[in-house]
């Protein structure tokens, strides 16, 4: 599943490539058809992210009027955009097509894609916890949840109620990075430590969103093995298990936590 910092580079440059211009919605999958005819013609006004989520955002029809549609997308495990500079025949089962002047962009597979209202955004958020990549968002609501908590923190950083945004790329590797064992009750987790643990979510995730890729070896360690894939830069512990960890040589185990494949270093992490 795509984690906050994909979305957040999709809000980037959909806003850069719709903003302020008369779009054409469609659905040629059928699907989202009757709420494609309702946005063919408006103005585009930004596209958002909250951590999993996004939101295109267009124009109130006219000045003075009600706030503009709205159009929430939640990717889930298989959903993805594809830009296109020229329009092509739609390939495959495409949810929603957007098309302006300076190209479009196609929608497949979404978890969610629908029209909602201003309150209905409000109450998605609402279920949110706080997103290291929105400046506005302080780590407080997250680490009263956390210290309260006697779930494994390895758990908790998944909840997209405590934090928004983090998935299982981001979880085990600024566990690993902060020294802390993923079975470790939230509650035993000091607020030093989470503040270390946030403030690296707050400086490697921007990376993801700039350069679309999640970059979390530090250099001194960005070495030796190859990556879990070919187009994917290192990590310490992510789909290692069973190789020895980057930094003391341990092999990396792997069990299943909460449903997801947990990653880590049980010298490096304690």
């Amino acid at each position: 599943m795509p984690e906050g910092h994909t979305l957040h580079r999709l809000a980037a440059q959909h806003t850069e490539l719709f903003t302020d211009t008369r779009v054409a919605v469609s659905s040629p999958q059928g699907r989202f058809a009757a709420e494609a005819a309702r946005l063919d013609g408006l103005v585009f006004d930004r596209a958002e992210a909250w951590g999993k989520h996004l939101f295109h955002r267009y124009a109130p029809p006219h000045t003075g009027g009600a706030s503009g549609a709205v159009v929430h997308v939640h990717l889930g495990l298989y959903g993805a955009f594809t830009d296109f500079e020229r329009p092509v025949a739609p390939v495959g089962q495409v949810r929603m097509r957007v098309v302006g002047p300076r190209g479009g962009t196609d929608l497949r597979g979404p978890a969610a894609c629908g029209l909602v209202t201003e309150e209905d955004v409000d109450r998605i958020l609402a279920r949110l916890g706080p997103d290291p990549l929105r400046a506005e968002c302080a780590p407080d609501t997250a680490w009263h949840r956390i210290s309260r908590s006697t779930r494994p923190i390895g758990a908790l950083l998944m909840d997209q109620r405590v934090i928004a945004g983090v998935g299982n790329v981001y979880r085990a590797e600024v566990l690993f990075r902060s020294g802390i064992d993923p079975h470790r009750p939230g509650r035993a987790v000091s607020r030093a430590e989470f503040d270390g643990i946030w403030c690296d979510l707050v400086a490697l995730m921007p990376i993801g969103v700039a350069r679309g890729r999640m970059h979390v070896v530090r250099p001194e360690h960005d070495h030796g093995a190859p990556a879990y894939a070919p187009d994917r830069p290192r990590t310490y512990v992510y789909r290692r298990a069973g190789e020895p960890c980057r930094v003391c040589g341990t092999p990396v185990p792997t069990e299943v936590m909460d449903g997801r494949n947990l990653f880590w270093c049980p010298v490096c992490q304690t």
